[in-house]
């Protein structure tokens, strides 16, 4: 994969694709770029797909010591990623904590960004879900969070609702879990940066990122299943209103993570979306 060397550290990622828009993948918490995939293998021959390994815990290489990367952070860190690779007019496309990221970037850091596309994600109180909430308290204790992620070594424990058992409705293949967890399972500088990630996680910021979202201008699109129950309907309906050029499009028989579920329904939306929208003439962020 390429690597991109930012001031926060080293960025991994994978570079799809040729003609066309960009298109940035934003993943969230014990994931990586590889959670696209699907969509990727779709999209590239219409566009350039960047799935970047965020480090947020599934990262290969660790970040610097000094690193800021709460969730503010990590939005600056993609601003910075867009800047090293000297990219504007960026479509992003980001769901679950990689969301919650992403609209900190859209109100803080928007001027790379020409159009967006959010899948279920955190979004205004509901940041962290309440389910997840406890990772955020251990978080403070470095032996606290070794010790809730070791039974991940089991399996069979990955299902639980705490894991990865509501985020998939048709599942997620073991092979796939094996490969997002073994970073912060086996390196101590790893579950580091995952704790900086989950002891910044303040849902001030998206309550705040919410009341500025109508300042961006770009050409929206939220892409959300009715079912989904982690990351509310009704948080789609919010956010589809908050953002001024936005359009609101259901995805059938999936749960968050309908890039696993409903690969070729995202991305028919996505090329759907890119085809019938221009970048703004002006992205801004709120006063």
């Amino acid at each position: 994969m390429p690597r991109v060397e930012l001031s926060e550290g080293p960025v991994h990622y994978g570079d799809t694709g040729g003609g066309g828009p960009v298109v940035l993948f934003v993943h969230g918490l014990l994931t990586d770029g590889s959670l696209w995939d699907g969509v990727v293998e779709q999209l590239a021959p219409h566009a350039r797909c960047l799935t970047p390994d965020l480090p947020l815990g599934s990262h290969t290489e660790a970040m610097h010591a000094g690193a800021d990367l709460s969730p503010r952070g990590v939005a600056h860190l993609l601003d910075g990623f867009l800047a090293a690779l000297e990219l504007r007019d960026v479509v992003v496309v980001a769901g679950d904590s990689g969301g919650a990221v992403t609209q900190l970037l859209l109100t803080e850091r928007p001027e790379r960004v020409g159009r967006v596309v959010l899948t279920p994600c955190d979004a205004f109180e509901n940041f962290f879900p309440p389910m997840f909430r406890p990772y955020q308290w251990l978080a403070h204790v470095p032996a606290l969070l070794t010790a809730v992620l070791q039974p991940m070594r089991v399996r069979a424990l990955r299902r639980l609702p705490m894991a990865y058992g509501r985020i998939a409705k048709h599942g997620v293949a073991t092979a796939t879990t094996d490969r997002w967890l073994a970073p912060a399972l086996g390196r101590r500088a790893i579950r580091r940066d995952l704790a900086k990630f989950l002891v910044g996680v303040d849902a001030r910021d998206t309550v705040t990122a919410a009341e500025r979202l109508p300042g961006f201008r770009g050409p929206a699109l939220v892409l959300w299943p009715r079912e989904e129950r982690t990351f509310p309907f009704a948080h789609a309906e919010r956010l589809a209103a908050l953002l001024p050029d936005s359009r609101l499009v259901v995805v059938d028989d999936a749960w968050a993570f309908i890039a696993l579920d409903q690969p070729a329904a995202t991305a028919a939306a996505i090329q759907a979306f890119l085809a019938e929208t221009t970048v703004a003439p002006a992205v801004t962020a709120a006063a």
